[in-house]
């Protein structure tokens, strides 16, 4: 069989073997078009009909039918290391056994039609059809929402063009002008850099496993430009956007915004507004939401979670060790608790299903003795009197045929509870993270309703604290369409922040404290509080790359921000970058370890500091850890106000530099140092081999608390960094009270020099 799918399947970083390429042909350039086949054909040929005009083209065979990687944006590729994904994303979008066959052909006039089909022996697909487009200048279709008169002016005005058949507009591009000098910082979660001047950036929300390079899991359309005139942006819209920020021309942000699968009309809102970021981010967060009040305290205590912690006794065991070593922690993540059909029924439980869909209550549910959760119940009741709050894991998929799983299926489609193509069959996910599921439409209330209160009983009856919002960005494709008349090209990117609102929306109307950790994300994710930076090798770059996007994310109002400390894929890290990373995240809005799926084999790649010490033979791991999670305790009221604070200000926690000291070109000698919060200024280690630290001081006066040293900036200074230690100051108007945190250590013997560590 010849296939030819014009718009391949949706992956934004793939060009499939069986596409169009373009998919909108520009008149008078040339297209590709993709097919493949069985390895039976030995010619195929592409039929062309322009107008009633017909020609006949002869395909080439170009080989093994496999994708083609788009590198524009940055693409590490991930390592088949072992990993339970990593061989999943290398085989993605192959096609072993087939082959591909490619023609090029000259496009129509804009507004001319070419139908095309291939032809190979008795094999025939039916007739495509597909108008060539042209940018056309349309400088109204732009609404500029301006906060001064003069930040309209940034506004290049030859620069602003749809894309269009004649009929319907598939693009829209246009040009702010940028100033000698100026930086430009945000667009979300950004990985490769705080400064995005001289990059290419992309709005698509994409899960890209490890590497991200310039992927993003939390992209938005929004930005500081900073400089003495500078000014904030965002493009109102959930369709993909394309920004070259100064690489074409280094005098001018192009953005072009993808509008498949095309619009009669195009009028997009473009927000400017003036004055320093603090108050941009402000006002953006008015527009866009932000949450209604700070989650709770526990939420700045340390996390654990390990992937391969898939029973009772595991849990009770490393929580037990937790408090043989004093470690203190105040929230487990429980990843592999459900049969991961359902993400509703703990795995080994045994339950009628019901064929409905409708949800089960705990009383439901029968707990083998000989399970891998024999009590469940009892183990949180046990987990909350130990201080530990239990959140669990969560994806918005179902794939199973099985069972309730297939009950499920059967419900969503019949209600319509699924998402759907635009030829009204169910959407199967495309992804390789459970390929085929069925998506809940989030857009539709009664499939929202539907789908948390089969997790209800979680909450009332088991007294669940949180759940683990993972996934979110399986939306794959324009022809995607949903519940409220939507389309995919539209909806794609919003997909995450509705899923997290309906588990916020369930725990509010249970009483409970909506606390959900996700990964995806876009603008008006900062309403729905906590995130992390998603999957990360254990390296030095990983680390790196963890926290300029963890800055990134607090210039776009993502306050609670954490991620896997020390990386969770791969072998476990090295004593040095584990506790390098565990310094570090003692000092961001959330502090937690987490490891990966590695099929239980030997030895354990649990990132626990016991793991990690015994496998690397250090036994100053666990003391060092313990050191900073005792430290990390002491400073939770503070966490805590400073966390209050910022959802009243609508500010970040995690504050790169800029925000404070607006206008000091310093700061950007020192990318990665912020404060936490307002009064404490941290600079991380992310150097191996390094003993000492250079660090910029703002204006003020501070106090090292490491040594009780008064230092006023601004002014660069270079302090001793011992592996116990990592550079922090404190603001000498809140040493009062916030030396006390910093109390003698008790780790004997571990200032050794990092030679003897490594």
């Amino acid at each position: 069989m010849i296939r030819h799918r014009p718009i391949g399947r949706g992956h934004a970083y793939l060009t499939e073997p069986d596409q169009r390429m373009p998919v909108r042909p520009l008149a008078g350039s040339a297209l590709e078009l993709r097919a493949t086949s069985g390895r039976d054909l030995q010619a195929v040929d592409v039929e062309l009909d322009v107008g009633g005009r017909r020609s006949r083209v002869a395909a080439r065979d170009a080989g093994e039918a496999v994708p083609e990687v788009d590198g524009e944006y940055g693409l590490i590729a991930a390592r088949a290391d072992g990993g339970h994904l990593a061989d999943a994303v290398s085989r993605m979008g192959t096609q072993h056994g087939r082959t591909s066959w490619r023609a090029k052909v000259a496009a129509p006039g804009k507004g001319e039609r070419l139908r095309y089909r291939f032809v190979g022996g008795e094999q025939r697909t039916r007739w495509f059809s597909v108008c060539a487009v042209a940018w056309e200048p349309a400088p109204d279709v732009l609404r500029i929402e301006a906060t001064q008169p003069q930040l309209a002016s940034r506004v290049v005005g030859d620069r602003t063009e749809v894309l269009t058949d004649g009929e319907i507009i598939y693009g829209l591009r246009f040009g702010l002008r940028l100033e000698a000098g100026e930086r430009v910082v945000g667009f979300g979660e950004r990985y490769d850099g705080l400064d995005q001047r001289g990059h290419k950036v992309d709005i698509a929300v994409f899960d890209q496993y490890k590497g991200q390079g310039g992927r993003s899991y939390l992209p938005m359309p929004f930005a500081h430009v900073l400089g003495p005139d500078g000014f904030s942006f965002h493009l109102d819209t959930g369709h993909r956007v394309r920004f070259d920020v100064g690489v074409t021309d280094a005098d001018v942000l192009l953005a072009t915004v993808d509008l498949e699968p095309g619009l009669p009309e195009a009028s997009l809102p473009l927000r400017l507004w003036g004055g320093s970021p603090a108050e941009a981010l402000a006002s953006f967060l008015d527009a866009t939401g932000t949450v209604d009040a700070p989650p709770p305290e526990w939420i700045y205590r340390l996390w654990m979670s390990g992937n391969e912690w898939n029973t009772q006794a595991d849990v009770e065991r490393e929580v037990a060790r937790h408090e043989a070593e004093d470690v203190p922690v105040g929230a487990l993540v429980i990843e592999a608790w459900s049969d991961e059909e359902t993400f509703v029924a703990w795995n080994g439980a045994r339950y009628a299903p019901h064929p409905d869909g409708s949800p089960h209550r705990l009383a439901d549910f029968t707990f083998p003795s000989d399970g891998p959760w024999p009590d469940p119940k009892a183990m949180v009741d046990d987990l909350h009197r130990r201080g530990v709050k239990v959140l669990l894991w969560q994806i918005p998929l179902v794939a199973s045929r099985r069972g309730q799983a297939g009950m499920d299926r059967e419900v969503m489609v019949e209600q319509g509870y699924c998402v759907r193509r635009d030829d009204g069959l169910p959407y199967r996910n495309r992804g390789w993270w459970f390929p085929g599921a069925l998506m809940p439409d989030f857009t539709n209330p009664d499939a929202t309703r539907w789908w948390i209160e089969k997790r209800r009983y979680l909450l009332d009856e088991m007294a669940i604290d949180g759940f683990k919002t993972d996934g979110g960005e399986h939306a794959w494709g324009a022809d995607l369409r949903y519940a409220d008349g939507t389309t995919g090209g539209e909806t794609n990117n919003r997909f995450p922040v509705r899923y997290h609102a309906a588990y916020h929306q369930l725990m509010a109307e249970s009483g409970i404290p909506p606390v959900t950790f996700s990964r995806a994300g876009f603008t008006g994710s900062a309403a729905v509080p906590c995130h992390w930076a998603g999957d990360e090798d254990s390296t030095w770059e990983a680390f790196r790359a963890s926290i300029c996007a963890g800055l990134s994310a607090a210039a776009c109002g993502i306050v609670f921000w954490g991620w896997d400390l020390g990386g969770f894929s791969g072998p476990v890290p090295d004593p040095e970058l584990y506790l390098r990373s565990a310094a570090a995240a003692c000092f961001s809005p959330i502090m937690q370890y987490h490891s990966e799926y590695n099929h239980h084999r030997t030895p354990s790649r649990d990132r626990t500091p016991w793991n990690v010490g015994e496998q690397t033979g250090d036994a100053r791991v666990v003391k060092i850890f313990g050191h900073f999670a005792r430290l990390r305790e002491r400073l939770v009221p503070y966490l805590a106000e400073a966390g209050a604070a910022a959802v009243k200000a609508r500010g970040p926690l995690m504050q790169p530099l800029f925000f404070a000291t607006p206008g000091d070109e310093r700061v950007w000698e020192f990318p990665d140092e912020y404060l936490l919060g307002p009064d404490l200024l941290v600079a991380p280690v992310t150097e191996p081999g390094a003993t000492t630290r250079r660090l910029y001081v703002p204006q003020g006066t501070w106090v090292d608390p490491w040594t009780g040293e008064e230092i006023r900036g601004a002014t660069v200074i270079t302090r001793e960094a011992p592996l116990d230690q990592i550079p922090v100051l404190v603001r000498s108007s809140a040493a009062q009270r916030l030396l006390g945190c910093f109390t003698p250590r008790q780790t004997s013997g571990t200032t050794a020099p990092m030679a003897e560590v490594r």
